[in-house]
């Protein structure tokens, strides 16, 4: 069974910065696509992030365009998000996902809580 795990969360102070990592069981991981979501604290769960096989990347341009970016390092199985000038708004449980022989994200780590204070 795939697995995801996602670590690097925490505590940062607004206009900070955090790299979220999520390391994959998945063999064929250099094949897949693998997104970032995240849902705060009452709300639904929001799409924030995703990279192709190709390295093609999508974003949420409404929140965190130009703010955030998506990686992938295959050989080590991992998916990054690296995230600056953070927001209070930006505080959510942070999850990775994977489509894995779908064309929907599937696959779901535990999640990774980040807190941004103002």
């Amino acid at each position: 069974q795939v697995q995801l795990v996602e670590s690097g969360g925490g505590l940062v102070q607004a206009g900070g910065s955090l790299t979220l990592s999520c390391a994959a069981s998945e063999r064929t991981f250099s094949g897949l696509t693998m997104g970032w979501f995240r849902q705060a604290p009452g709300q639904e769960r929001e799409f924030v992030a995703s990279i192709s096989w190709r390295l093609t990347t999508t974003y949420n341009t409404d929140s965190v365009k130009g703010r955030f970016t998506i990686s992938r390092d295959n050989p080590k199985k991992t998916v990054y998000l690296q995230m600056n000038s953070l927001k209070p708004e930006d505080t959510a449980v942070y999850y990775c996902a994977a489509k894995i022989r779908s064309q929907d994200f599937n696959v779901w780590g535990q999640g990774t809580l980040v807190g941004v204070s103002s």
